[in-house]
């Protein structure tokens, strides 16, 4: 993990990849892709938008797992507000995480699974 200040060029792209996820909302898969395709590109770039790529990354790819469990319990209807709860929860989290990397906090999402470390 970098221990120095991010400079306002890694900030910004640190908070492109976390807002990158609400592409998801257009195109399908999009929350997991452009999270991904920022991180890819840039990750060489500083320490911070590499740690901050991979956070936004593992998040939407653990969010994709729950939702998909949540939609199987659609079927005993309790997945119907799961499902909503999870969608407010992934919205607001990932705001908190764009304005954190913004601010050059290093910000570990709640509730993720790290599959890229």
């Amino acid at each position: 993990m970098n221990t120095s200040i991010p400079s306002k060029e890694e900030r910004l792209w640190a908070t492109i990849c976390h807002l990158a996820a609400f592409i998801g909302c257009i195109i399908p898969l999009g929350h997991i892709l452009g999270p991904l395709v920022v991180w890819l590109i840039k990750r060489e770039e500083g320490g911070f938008v590499d740690q901050q790529g991979r956070e936004a990354v593992n998040f939407n790819i653990s969010f994709s797992i729950y939702g998909l469990v949540f939609s199987l319990l659609v079927i005993v209807l309790i997945g119907v507000p799961l499902l909503l709860l999870l969608l407010l929860a992934w919205i607001i989290i990932a705001i908190i995480a764009a304005v954190k990397a913004n601010e050059g906090v290093n910000y570990r999402y709640p509730f993720t699974i790290r599959f890229l470390k």
